[in-house]
């Protein structure tokens, strides 16, 4: 009846967001255990996040490191010397690609010559949040960390707040575009992905410790034959940037942008204060880690990224010829195997200087949740995530807290190691005829 009286909500007729908020209320003491609420989490943090970069570039000092010898290096390219031999600032030559050159050039003009490096500052604190945000995105999709582990990527870690805006490194610029990248990757964007990877490349190549990971992924997805225009993305990408440079100086821009050889100064080391440093600087053990990192990585290729009962060989060919059904990678795999190939060339690392630190810093809840021991308790994932803190914020360095860092890192390994494999690859079965028909 038109007149009549109005009729009552069912319990079932609320509207979705009072619905959430009921639901967020009955369970706020699990909101920080929960990766249901992993979004609500981290996008508060995020918000906080802003006031703390504010805070920190307003009441801690600026440290000049080498902030001034990115500026002297990229003036001379400014100035018209694109030979790379002659490039250099007051802490030695120009070692990085050709897409810090142009990055930090455009820095350069916008700091007005280097001068400003409050503003310098303030720019490093939105990579910071725009890294966090690309970070906080992955660890939304993947739901594998409770969220309460946040809260020590990012209000517990000073150092790596001081690298963002107080040491102006160009490792933060490189890490940005290479989670960029990878956001990219688990949305399926392949080739768009591997171009944003290789600018990371352009920018330092540590970014190189997540190639193996990437080359095994696309070849699972594409086979041989389609990878190829990937990797020709990413070649392009290189070449391209390094064009003006290579036409000056082939030799010269190949042997200092991209030097596998250089020589790592023993009073800077993080991970290896224990050793001698006649040790530390001997190439027999150079070449020993580097014969661990390649057998890391291909063991972990062969039992733990391939599946059961697949040969390597199949990975060659395209997904739709090969003699077992094809799977394409989910997203914890694709970032499980990225994590894992940079985790690998961190552990057999020939140094690691204190700003490398974010190379792996916010892989590392994931490495640890992702584990194959699960019986280990919270508490133990949250002490080595603190015991490594604590390495990489001890200045100098001392023979216990370069253990501490190693041991730190044995025990993520091997729990890398004990996790699940890929599931076991199994012939395809024919499809059963209906009898009725």
């Amino acid at each position: 009846m038109a007149g009549g009286a109005p009729r009552k909500k069912t319990p079932g007729s609320a509207s979705p967001l009072r619905r959430t908020l009921q639901t967020l209320w009955q369970e706020k003491h699990l909101v920080l255990f929960k990766t249901e609420y992993t979004f609500i989490v981290v996008s508060v943090l995020w918000l906080f996040e802003i006031g703390i970069n504010v805070w920190v570039i307003q009441k801690v000092a600026y440290t000049e490191i080498d902030w001034k010898a990115y500026m002297d290096e990229v003036e001379g390219f400014i100035n018209g010397t694109y030979d790379y031999t002659h490039l250099k600032g007051d802490t030695g030559p120009l070692v990085y690609p050709a897409g810090f050159v142009y990055i930090f050039t455009a820095l350069y003009y916008i700091t007005s010559c280097g001068t400003n490096i409050r503003l310098g500052q303030y720019i490093f604190a939105v990579f910071y949040l725009i890294t966090l945000l690309l970070v906080f995105r992955m660890y939304c999709r993947t739901k594998k960390v409770p969220p309460y582990v946040f809260f020590f990527m990012c209000c517990a870690s000073y150092r790596i707040h001081s690298i963002f805006v107080l040491r102006l490194f160009n490792d933060p610029v490189a890490m940005t575009l290479l989670f960029a990248a990878i956001n990219l990757f688990i949305d399926g964007h392949w080739s768009l992905g591997c171009g944003i990877y290789s600018l990371a490349v352009s920018v330092k190549m540590n970014v190189l410790l997540f190639a193996p990971g990437l080359l095994f992924l696309l070849l699972s997805e594409f086979g041989l034959i389609r990878t190829i225009p990937k990797l020709g993305v990413c070649a392009s990408v290189q070449l391209l940037l390094g064009l003006p440079f290579l036409a000056v100086n082939p030799v010269g821009y190949m042997s200092r942008a991209f030097d596998l050889g250089r020589q790592f100064m023993f009073k800077w080391t993080v991970n290896w204060r224990f050793l001698p440093e006649w040790l530390f600087l001997n190439r027999y053990f150079h070449l020993l880690l580097l014969a661990a990192h390649l057998l890391s990585l291909l063991l972990f290729a062969l039992r733990r990224w391939k599946r059961s009962g697949e040969s390597p060989l199949e990975l060659l060919k395209e997904p739709g010829k090969r003699k077992l059904p094809a799977q394409k990678k989910n997203i914890n795999q694709i970032v499980l195997i990225l994590f894992t190939s940079n985790f690998i060339g961190m552990c057999f690392s020939r140094s690691l200087h204190y700003q490398f630190y974010v190379w792996y810093f916010h892989t590392l809840p994931y490495l640890l949740w992702s584990g194959g021991v699960k019986k280990m308790a919270h508490l133990l994932r949250v002490l080595i995530l603190g015991l490594i803190e604590l390495s990489w914020n001890t200045y100098p360095s001392t023979c216990s807290s370069s253990i501490a860092l190693h041991v730190c890192h044995l025990i993520i390994l091997l729990c890398l190691w004990l996790a699940p494999s890929a599931p076991a690859a199994t012939q395809a079965k024919a499809p059963v005829k209906d009898k009725c028909r």
